[in-house]
């Protein structure tokens, strides 16, 4: 029989551990514990980064809004205004038909009812308000020419963003000779100056299957590839076929002149997603292009996005209407849930008897606190619409019913801060003689209230961000107008952005990742203010 040495480290069948080696083991087990724990916060860290990227990525250009200036015409007979207009007068006069006219009169070579109906587009079906707004500022307008900046279509500012198609560009500085005056164009650039353009779409043609050539050594560009648009100082035309050095193309915008050769700068611009593939056709592009060169189109703060309620037309809505049905929610639930709460967790920790009827409540209270939301939308549209008869989608409604859903949390976090109050201090209340209410009012309740506040506002920021309930209980309506009131029509926020997730408009995406910012916001300032409250009241002993 052999016996193992000790200095050798080697161990027997059932020899216990050396400390020594049972303490490194206990340490590599904590190292790996704290490297998954760094793994996972990371994790979290990069899908929360992640998401707030794509979301303000998504909706940071929908605080911003494209403009055109128009110079309009208030004249009186065409507002249909008399000698001297009232303001009601004023407010109804017929704008629409002053910026149509402005449109006519830059572009007066366009002809025909469709062609003048994708004209009347290039500006939002709201640029006659902001007219009529320049006149009610100032009727001293009238029978004036006035430069006014109206808001441009959706479509229009979606495309100026560079959200509807990806764009190539080449910048020339040879010359280029025109040798038509027709719609149709024959271009020749000096030194193959269309070599680049050429070979571009070449490969494009070759990735398609080949058409038949219009002529020798020329690459005919159809609807099924990118439109290539060549800008000169004094015209645009839409590319139709071209070579390395030659072009033909038809004219989008009409030349100043004829068989002339333009020196200097052009350009060619290829946007890569073909003309049937988009909402904004080529000649709207060269109508934008134009205002673009003359320096009367801007990109401006989208004010309006603040200021007004919902619209079907994605350039004109904004979250005001849903930030105020959100306001008047919030303060109804707040009314009703906070007191309530508060004095029922008071009861239930300071007074109520230790029984089985407070066992049930208790028991009750906190599954309440686990029930989905949308089990309160029943609730409430059960009892507070089809019995009690309360209007539909009113922040009336929608407070109550988010204060049933709110006063769990509160009632639990109350209890909980009440109970964090050491014993001593009711103790030393009640020696000097303080009643069981005044120790509670006066002595626990002002220390426990930080807790009590921070519960309430962390409930409040749940509240905030619900949808579901609402939904059961009408909120879900199109309003347009902002609240005035409680009882009024109104939505919130959640439901705004459920409502814009759901339009086809492509506008509405940035409009739906703005609306979650503005809420993210709000949620983020509530969860502040719970932070300083506490920091601020909270007393240590």
């Amino acid at each position: 029989m052999t016996d193992s040495n000790p200095a050798s480290g080697t161990r027997l069948a059932g020899q216990a551990e050396s400390p020594a080696a049972n303490i490194k083991r206990r340490y590599a087990k904590e190292r790996r514990f704290q490297a998954y724990g760094i793994a996972a916060l990371s994790f979290a860290i990069l899908m929360l980064a992640m998401l707030i990227v794509t979301i303000v990525g998504s909706g940071w250009s929908a605080f911003w809004q494209h403009e055109v200036q128009l110079n309009v015409s208030l004249d009186a007979k065409t507002l249909k205004l008399g000698d001297a207009p009232d303001a009601n007068a004023l407010a109804k006069a017929r704008y629409r038909r002053v910026v149509r006219n402005s449109l006519k009169s830059e572009f007066p070579a366009v002809k025909g009812r469709k062609e003048r109906r994708k004209l009347y587009g290039l500006v939002s079906s709201g640029s006659d308000f902001q007219v009529r707004d320049v006149v009610l500022d100032d009727p001293a307008v009238i029978g004036t020419s006035q430069d006014v900046w109206v808001k441009t279509s959706d479509d229009i500012d979606t495309f100026l963003k560079g959200q509807m198609s990806d764009v190539l560009s080449w910048e020339q500085a040879s010359a280029l000779q025109v040798s038509a005056v027709s719609d149709t164009v024959e271009l020749t650039a000096a030194g193959q100056g269309f070599a680049a353009i050429f070979r571009d779409a070449s490969a494009r043609v070759a990735t398609l299957g080949a058409p038949a050539p219009t002529a020798v050594g020329m690459v005919a560009l159809d609807d099924k590839m990118p439109s290539y648009l060549l800008q000169t100082p004094d015209s645009i035309i839409k590319l139709t076929s071209i070579s390395a050095d030659a072009a033909k193309g038809e004219v989008l915008q009409s030349l100043a002149g004829a068989g002339v050769g333009t020196s200097g700068t052009w350009r060619v611009d290829a946007y890569l997603q073909p003309e049937a593939d988009r909402r904004v056709k080529d000649q709207e592009i060269a109508w934008i292009s134009k205002l673009r060169a003359e320096g009367r189109i801007d990109q401006r703060f989208n004010v309006s996005f603040f200021q007004t309620g919902d619209s079907r037309e994605p350039e004109l809505a904004g979250i005001w209407g849903a930030v105020v049905g959100s306001f008047f929610t919030l303060a109804i639930t707040l009314l009703l849930s906070f007191p309530v709460g508060l004095l029922t967790a008071i009861y239930l920790e300071e007074f109520a008897p230790k029984n089985w009827v407070t066992d049930i409540i208790e028991v009750n209270v906190n599954n309440l606190a686990a029930v989905p939301s949308i089990v309160f939308g029943l609730l409430g549209l059960a009892v507070f619409l089809n019995f009690f008869g309360l209007p539909r989608s009113a922040p009336l409604v929608g407070g109550m019913v988010l204060a049933l859903m709110t006063l769990p949390t509160i009632i639990i976090a109350a209890r909980a801060a009440l109970k964090s109050v050491p014993p001593s201090i009711r103790q030393a209340a009640l020696g000097v003689g303080a009643t069981g209410l005044q120790t509670v009012l006066h002595h626990v309740l002002p220390l426990a209230m930080p807790g009590i506040m921070t519960g309430t506002i962390i409930g409040l920021a749940r509240a905030l961000g619900e949808t579901a309930p609402l939904l059961m209980i009408g909120m879900v309506a199109f309003i347009v107008d902002v609240p005035q009131g409680f009882t009024d029509p109104a939505t919130v926020m959640p439901v705004q952005v459920y409502l814009w997730a759901d339009s086809p408009e492509r506008a509405f995406v940035a409009k739906t990742s703005a609306a979650v910012m503005v809420l993210l916001g709000f949620l983020i300032l509530m969860n502040l203010a719970a932070v300083l409250l506490r920091n601020r009241f909270e007393r240590r002993w």
